[in-house]
């Protein structure tokens, strides 16, 4: 089986496009594949952060991800910051990097803002995020559009280090998700569901209880000609629903328009929100079951690390042996 490596960062409560964008593939992906998945505490710090939200929110996302089908016996779950050698190996390869490389990345000129004021990590970050995959010898990484020419760094650094040191580092492909839907934010269906930059009303929150679950879709917005039907432009707020019942369901849109054809928009959403809790409930009857025991994630995230670091360590070393370094004590 391949080896696969994925992140998510804790900061943020995560919302249904999470789930269906990100976690329900990492479930899937455990039937196929050797998975190591981290949630990735040191990107968060490239901003400031609240160190009691960020431990808390570690935590909680943990339980989620468990909740969500992450099984902590068939996959590598941990947290970033408990395997040093992902710092370590970020130093090696910022010296195999180059600022014109980094100056170049997208994501950078996005979230800086054309700030002059900004940590050297947010600059930095791509770096590391090649050392959390290279350091695993992960030949494939689940990526999104948006991170996809982080992915092309990674894969620059590894042939450059393995061309001036020898071949070291296995070069990752990316492990392209299915095709999923847009999944849109309720009040502002022109925008991503998001819980920086969404509307609070907007966003289903995977941890909301069912009876905020129907009132946010209930009340999400539509337009006034009554028809079920696709045309994200003409209907950005109808066409929003329809992909997220067909994320959930799995049914095409097509099917959908001819199962909604001729009813009103008040039934169409009662059937979307109906879906969404049916989704949501197990999953958040597990999590509760989960936090009950406030020492079963803390555990599970020490096995995790545990285990990561069984393969970290032995790659930091021929690291190390590659580029020269004298052999530690």
């Amino acid at each position: 089986m391949a080896r696969v490596f994925s992140g998510i960062q804790p900061t943020g409560d995560k919302h249904i496009g999470n789930l269906l964008g990100a976690i329900r593939h990492w479930a899937v992906m455990q039937d196929e594949h050797e998975c190591i998945y981290s949630i990735v505490d040191l990107h968060s710090i490239t901003v400031p952060v609240d160190p009691a939200a960020l431990r808390a929110s570690t935590l909680s996302l943990a339980t989620l991800l468990v909740a969500a089908g992450v099984d902590p016996d068939r996959s590598i779950l941990f947290a970033q910051s408990h395997v040093p050698e992902h710092t370590e190996l970020a130093w090696y390869l910022n010296c195999t990097a180059t600022y014109g490389e980094l100056k170049r990345m997208t994501q950078f000129k996005d979230k800086s803002g054309g700030q002059e004021s900004v940590s050297v990590g947010l600059f930095d970050y791509p770096v590391l995020q090649a050392a959390d995959v290279l350091l695993y010898r992960a030949g494939l990484v689940p990526v999104g559009e948006d991170q996809r020419q982080h992915l092309e760094l990674m894969r620059d650094i590894a042939i450059r280090f393995n061309g001036r040191y020898g071949d070291t580092f296995v070069v990752p492909e990316a492990q392209i998700p299915p095709v999923g839907a847009r999944i849109v934010d309720l009040q502002e269906p022109t925008r991503k569901m998001s819980t920086t930059g969404g509307t609070e009303q907007g966003t289903l929150l995977l941890l909301d209880d069912p009876k905020r679950l129907r009132k946010k879709v209930m009340s999400a917005v539509t337009d006034s000609d009554g028809e079920v039907r696709s045309d994200p432009e003409a209907k950005p707020g109808v066409s929003g629903l329809l992909s997220l019942l067909s994320a959930v369901e799995g049914t095409p849109v097509a099917d959908l328009e001819a199962r909604f054809a001729g009813s009103g928009y008040g039934d169409f959403k009662g059937a979307v929100a109906d879906a969404v809790v049916e989704l949501l409930e197990p999953i958040q009857a597990r999590h509760a079951e989960i936090a009950a025991d406030p020492g079963e994630v803390e555990r599970i995230l020490a096995a995790g690390a545990e285990r990561a670091r069984a393969i970290a360590v032995p790659v930091i070393e021929d690291v190390r042996a590659a580029i020269g370094f004298a052999p530690r004590g």
